[in-house]
């Protein structure tokens, strides 16, 4: 590991292309450019992105020190606000300090156990509904079949059924999300047509309609999915959400529903095609359970929970992590003014050597109780953060993924070349973009 001054100094900077510095590095090859910078300026170093100079954080102790934030200097709003503040503004992600923990406090009560084993009942039949249609062949095209499915469980588990939109309007709403998503890599950052900034724009406000257009419904009669559950929480001092509020926050959390867990079962399903073994293994466990499994079934998988960690830490669905300073930090030796960009790319931490036992290997048994590798460091492993910030739908995202897979396994099995490799760009989305083919055959 590289040697850390133990001196307050600034951080070296990585020289590049003006304004566009490391940005077309990252966007290539983000786990490689992560490798070449922590391998040539350490954990601490400056470079030029996307117009901006950033400091990036590398490895567990560098991005604990930013997610832990003890000294409170890490803005997470402010960071991620460069990046798609106008798309996903006001979302729970981009709030801070009191008021971060103000809307995290009435809406972790959307979160809680009775209401994740509700949201858990209401997956299964839409899950193996939706599996049903899917068509044997021998290059199926796995990631935008996931990508239709988790958008139509959040449809109806996050707003309370297909009824609520068109099949049509759906498609929309999920281009809406495809370009405000890309709109984080934009190096032109104004309104014009054509630009991934201008797409990101109308994006965010077919979203706001959307969501405005059916919030008094849900108001008015609210159901047991997420929207509703907004509409109607309120603290024990009284506290609720504007319906501007609601809008920002459904906006927010169904982005990050369905696409991070689009990406995780994408992952899981190539590494299953990969290695049979492992397919059959989870498949057992599937088979065992009831046909409609409850959340309590899905807390005792083990090698399919397992395989999800796995697959986690080999692709983490938000590789980096934004935040900007909003006054002068130190982070191991190295002074962090304020007002400075800051990218926690946690996604190396996850791949390196010093860490993990042969990091490029599948190996899901890393993650059993009596090994578990990911304890050789609390940041380690961190797919949903850490801090203040974790994710707060990191449960139910597990219970999502883990009822897809159980469904799949039971109604298909698949193969992948063992020679492939999704394409770790960038560039565009949906990701990946070859759509990731694999070879499916009904059970």
């Amino acid at each position: 590991m590289p040697v850390v001054s133990q001196t307050t100094e600034a951080p070296p900077r990585r020289r590049g292309v003006p304004y566009i510095g490391s940005t077309l590095q990252y966007v290539r090859d983000p786990l490689t450019m992560m490798r070449t910078q922590y391998e040539g300026w350490g954990p601490v170093s400056d470079i030029d992105f996307i117009g901006k100079r950033w400091t990036v954080l590398l490895g567990p102790d560098a991005c604990e020190a930013a997610l832990r934030n003890a000294d409170k200097a890490f803005a997470s709003g402010d960071g991620w606000g460069y990046l798609v503040g106008p798309f996903f503004d006001r979302g729970l992600m981009l709030l801070d300090f009191d008021e971060h923990h103000r809307h995290r406090r009435i809406m972790q009560s959307a979160f809680t156990r009775d209401r994740l084993e509700g949201y858990t009942a209401a997956l299964q039949p839409a899950v193996a509904t939706g599996i049903a249609q899917w068509q044997p062949d021998p290059e199926f095209l796995a990631y935008p079949a996931l990508k239709e499915l988790t958008l139509d469980l959040a449809a109806t588990v996050f707003m309370g059924g297909a009824d609520l939109a068109t099949a049509d309007e759906l498609d929309r709403v999920n281009q809406a999300f495809i370009d405000c998503v890309q709109s984080a890599t934009a190096l032109v950052r104004a309104n014009i047509p054509g630009t991934r900034w201008g797409r990101a724009i109308r994006g965010r406000r077919l979203l706001e309609e959307f969501f405005g257009r059916h919030l008094a419904v849900k108001r008015e009669m609210p159901g047991d999915d997420l929207f509703s559950v907004l509409c109607q929480l309120e603290t024990e001092d009284g506290e609720r959400f504007s319906d501007e509020d609601i809008v920002n926050h459904m906006i927010f959390l169904l982005m990050a529903a369905h696409d991070t867990s689009t990406i995780t079962v994408s992952t899981v399903m190539q590494q299953l095609g990969q290695h049979p073994e492992w397919q059959q293994r989870c498949r057992e466990e599937a088979l065992a359970l009831p046909e409609n499994p409850t959340l309590a079934d899905l807390d005792q998988l083990v090698a399919i929970d397992m395989v999800m960690k796995e697959s986690l830490r080999i692709v983490p669905p938000v590789p980096v992590l934004a935040r900007k300073t909003v006054k002068e930090t130190e982070v191991l030796g190295h002074r962090i003014p304020a007002d400075r960009l800051v990218a926690v790319m946690v996604h190396m931490s996850h791949h390196m050597p010093e860490l993990w036992d042969d990091p490029e290997r599948f190996d899901p048994e890393r993650f059993a109780d009596d090994r578990r590798d990911d304890k050789v460091h609390r940041y380690a492993w961190e797919p949903f953060g850490g801090g203040v910030h974790k994710c707060i739908g990191l449960f139910f995202a597990g219970a999502e993924v883990k009822t897809i897979l159980v469904h799949l396994l039971r109604q298909f099995e698949w193969t992948v070349d063992p020679g492939y490799r999704v394409p770790m760009s960038y560039a565009s989305l949906p990701y990946p973009k070859d759509g990731q083919p694999v070879r499916l055959v009904r059970r």
